[in-house]
């Protein structure tokens, strides 16, 4: 593992297209992420955010799954699928460790592109009003919250975000 202290930039990610064999490394990745805010969740919400290895498997033949690497160590992912013209984004995850190294900006700024290049229009996304560092960076991301506020999933509430491309 390297050494966490150091200053990477932004050369030192790699995003790439994830494969089956990257799941339980995915599965990983998501159950650090969220482990933290699980008193937060309910039961159902959390296995939305931190999914078994199944679930994972299950996305990955819904739409693609972006693994970011550095030195060959997966340190963030997000998941998307289609619906029209909007592209849903979920599993947006970095590792504890790996935080405010701009490694979420890093997955938006490839997802964009890939919505862009797809003829996506808008791309959305929920996230709960616990995860404020998240929402903040998807925000200057140029996501904007619904004007309707908090919803639910599972019992956890959550903010709906959209972006128009």
């Amino acid at each position: 593992m390297r050494n966490p202290n150091t200053n990477a930039n932004w050369a030192d990610i790699d995003i790439r297209l994830a494969n089956s064999e990257d799941a339980p490394v995915i599965e990983d990745v998501l159950s650090q992420s969220f482990e933290e805010y699980k008193s937060h969740y309910t039961e159902g919400a959390f296995q939305a955010a931190a999914p078994p290895l199944k679930a994972i498997l299950r996305r990955m033949e819904e739409g693609p799954v972006w693994v970011a690497e550095q030195d060959g160590e997966v340190v963030g992912t997000i998941s998307v699928w289609r619906k029209g013209i909007t592209l849903l984004l979920r599993g947006l995850a970095v590792l504890p460790a790996e935080r405010g190294r701009a490694i979420g900006k890093q997955l938006l700024i490839h997802v964009a592109r890939y919505a862009f290049e797809n003829g996506c229009r808008r791309m959305a996304l929920t996230a709960s009003p616990f995860l404020a560092r998240a929402l903040r960076e998807v925000e200057q991301f140029g996501f904007e919250r619904s004007p309707t506020g908090p919803e639910s999933v599972h019992g956890t509430p959550v903010y709906s975000l959209t972006k128009r491309i």
